[in-house]
């Protein structure tokens, strides 16, 4: 739809600055719909990437897909597991789950800001985990 709304003002516009003999303007337009597409492709390839992390009754898993449709999966223990985060947080700071001597980063494509969050959000759960059970 978005696309459909700069291509068709691009069209009518190109075509009249061809009939007006100004050919090289047609080329222009049609090339910011060209790039228009592009970000959007760019975009929805983007956006295929994804984690998900469950807490269990046993364990903590991670699974990861990537823009490349591979798939990835870890299990942790959550008794032993720490969750890192630079607070404040820096663009280039990650989110660690560590146990054991492994870690393992998570939540690379969220902005600094949420991936605190994320770890705040683990942690409680993980102490709630860990307390006393009913």
């Amino acid at each position: 739809m978005v696309l459909t709304l700069a291509a068709v003002p691009s069209f009518i516009l190109g075509v009249a600055f061809l009939f007006m003999g100004a050919w090289p303007v047609t080329g222009f337009l049609g090339l910011d719909v060209v790039l228009l597409y592009a970000a959007f492709r760019l975009n929805n390839r983007a956006a295929r990437e994804s984690e998900r992390v469950r807490l269990s009754d046993t364990e903590l898993t991670v699974d990861r897909h990537a823009i490349d449709g591979k798939a990835e999966h870890w299990s942790f223990q959550p008794n032993w597991l720490r969750v890192d985060v630079d607070d404040p947080p820096r663009p280039d700071s990650k989110l660690l789950l560590s146990t054991h001597g492994r870690s393992l980063a998570i939540g690379r494509f969220l902005p600094p800001a949420e991936r605190v969050e994320v770890a705040d959000a683990l942690r409680a759960a993980l102490r709630r985990w860990r307390g006393p059970r009913a």
